[in-house]
């Protein structure tokens, strides 16, 4: 820990008062006294609202803009835009950096051969594992734009060793691989690595994904705006060790702001030392998690996540990979005047989730034009397609307190 206060220091001195962002936030603090604990926590709902007021990246950013290389979003947040977060070459190696470790954590094999199932996009979390895992001197497979069936033979023609994806979407390749009658148990995949959603660390999905491909599966968590955080060990299945040479992770009451004991679930609180042209302090990330200290057999001094993350603290809606919140959702549907209501659907009865949305319209509207509008702004501003039906009017329930428009089954 003392360690970690030195970097710190070290760290607010390097970005105030360059960050103009930290530096009004922490206006008053000495870095050369600075304490985690004295210190403000940094809200999602404090950085959308900079980049609103600050258009497009906000000020959370050390350097003049020609220093940064690299844009990367999230899929939206509570407030309901997405978060873009920009790098400079040297904080982009410290990411990789980070993502070596994880891949040395995880224990891949000189000979591995490694799929990577992703359509490249402006998610940071595909290109971290891509670029580091090529850094590393892995064979590399990239599986982008490739329907299931064709990413399943090509799989199995490069005889891939571990595959990169979601929970949900190994469950689907299972899914379809079995509908094709080809074999996974008996392929050469020995494990799979997990990211983007619950799954890894649940019980029932990991069993049923293990069982389908016949392979190990290691979970895997990271967030765009501070990077690849935590990983499963090979050893111990059932939670992640944090890079703490890289983050410090705090747990706290999601209520009070107050540090709980290791062992107790709360929010978790995450810095990074090495993001230097774009760091978070502090942060309140909305993941619930609990700390393990206790040593782990794999030999690695980190702390563990026990379970891995074990929920939100809002309501997110976990959507083929991406984070997608209800506030994401209304803020696009509402632009659209002709719709008088409408109602979110998540059906998670198979192995992909899929939304449907329905809504009414007025009566003047053409519905089927009006759908189409939607479904496009969905697609180009969340990146992913949804199911939108045009229902007739009075279809839909009306409230008069809080609504609840987003249902699940």
């Amino acid at each position: 820990m003392a360690d970690q206060a030195r970097r710190l220091r070290e760290l607010l001195a390097a970005i105030l008062p360059q960050n103009r962002f930290l530096a009004e936030k922490f206006a008053g603090v000495d870095p050369s006294r600075a304490e985690f604990a004295k210190l403000p926590f940094t809200t999602k709902t404090e950085l959308v609202a900079d980049q609103k007021a600050h258009p497009p990246y906000g000020r959370v950013l050390t350097f003049p803009l020609d220093r940064y290389v690299r844009t990367h979003q999230t899929s939206g947040t509570t407030t309901g835009a997405p978060l873009r977060w920009l790098d400079t070459r040297e904080s982009w190696d410290w990411m990789l950096g980070c993502k070596e470790q994880i891949l040395r954590l995880i224990g891949l094999r000189p000979d591995d051969r490694l799929l990577f199932t992703f359509s490249f996009g402006p998610f940071l979390g595909f290109w971290t594992g891509f670029e580091a895992a090529a850094r590393a001197g892995y064979f590399m497979l990239p599986a982008g734009g490739m329907s299931s069936v064709a990413r399943l033979h090509y799989l199995l023609d490069n005889a891939a060793t571990v595959v990169f994806c979601t929970p949900s979407y190994a469950l689907h390749l299972a899914e379809v691989a079995a509908k094709e009658k080809l074999d996974l148990v008996h392929s050469p995949v020995r494990m799979l690595v997990l990211a983007g959603e619950p799954g890894g660390s649940i019980p029932a999905t990991r069993e049923r994904i293990e069982s389908a491909w016949g392979a190990r599966v290691i979970d895997h968590s990271g967030m765009t705006e501070v990077g690849p955080v935590a990983v499963e060990c090979e050893a111990s299945p059932g939670g992640m060790h944090v890079l703490e040479n890289d983050f410090v992770a705090e747990v706290i009451d999601p209520a009070t702001g107050a540090a709980l004991a290791p062992g107790k679930v709360g929010e978790l609180v995450l810095t990074n030392f090495g993001r230097v042209g774009s760091p978070l302090i502090r942060y309140r990330t909305g993941d619930f998690a609990r700390l393990d200290l206790e040593p782990c057999r794999c030999g690695c001094p980190f702390a563990r996540l026990a379970g891995g993350l074990l929920g939100r603290v809002d309501d997110m809606i976990h959507l083929r990979g991406n984070n997608v919140y209800p506030a994401a959702l209304e803020a696009i549907i509402r632009r659209f005047r002709e719709v008088v209501e409408f109602r979110v659907t998540v059906d998670r009865s198979t192995p992909l989730a899929n939304l449907r949305i329905e809504i009414e319209s007025v009566p003047s509207a053409d519905g089927s034009l009006l759908v189409n509008r939607i479904r496009h702004a969905l697609s180009d501003e969340l990146l992913f397609r949804a199911d939108v039906v045009c229902v007739p009017s009075g279809t839909l329930p009306r409230f008069e307190m809080k609504a609840r428009r987003v249902v699940a089954k």
